[in-house]
């Protein structure tokens, strides 16, 4: 199988600090409704008891443009900006642009996920206005709900593939990244 770029990116970090995972490849998804389709067969393989949850991904900015939130939450969830902005109590927010995307997460509109935030560890060249105390770019935010889960699938920075890896997977990637993340209870 050929892979992009930046999706090999995803998956040497993730063979290089021991995280398991499964990959499915597909044409690139742009929505929930296109990816129901192709996830079936993620969640045939992830049976008996061993969900999978896939996921939405939000990036958001501050009015102020210097902070920097990405939300992950289950994919059949709702969620608007008035709702988001009350339970982060971040101010107001909107989208980040395609711009902001690719220098905080390494992502293009279409793909960001949880992975993009490999981009936001080597920050030497960073605009010190952007950095929160911690020293990242970006605060994560995750929907409570997906810790219920036994696996939990994004998509490797680009949208035309999805891997899967174990919750305790994805809570040791967040523990490696470093960053500031936060538990949400989205209903």
């Amino acid at each position: 199988m050929e892979y992009s770029s930046k999706i090999l990116e995803v998956l040497n970090f993730l063979k290089d600090h021991g995280i398991d995972y499964d990959i499915y490849q597909h044409p690139p998804l742009f929505t929930i409704q296109e990816a129901m389709d192709y996830w079936k067969q993620i969640d045939v393989s992830h049976t008996e008891g061993n969900e999978c949850v896939h996921c939405k991904n939000l990036f958001m900015r501050n009015h102020k443009g210097n902070r920097h939130y990405l939300i992950s939450y289950i994919c059949h969830k709702d969620l608007d900006i008035h709702s988001l902005e009350h339970m982060l109590h971040q101010g107001k927010l909107s989208f980040a642009s395609p711009e902001r995307m690719e220098r905080c997460l390494g992502v293009k509109p279409g793909s960001v996920c949880v992975f993009g935030l490999i981009h936001d560890m080597d920050l030497n060249n960073a605009d010190p206005k952007e950095l929160f105390d911690n020293g990242h770019r970006v605060k994560f935010f995750y929907d409570s709900e997906l810790l219920k889960a036994k696996f939990v699938s994004f998509h490797p920075c680009d949208n035309t593939a999805t891997v899967v890896i174990s919750k305790e997977d994805f809570l040791r990637f967040i523990d490696i990244w470093g960053g500031e993340a936060e538990a949400l209870t989205i209903e």
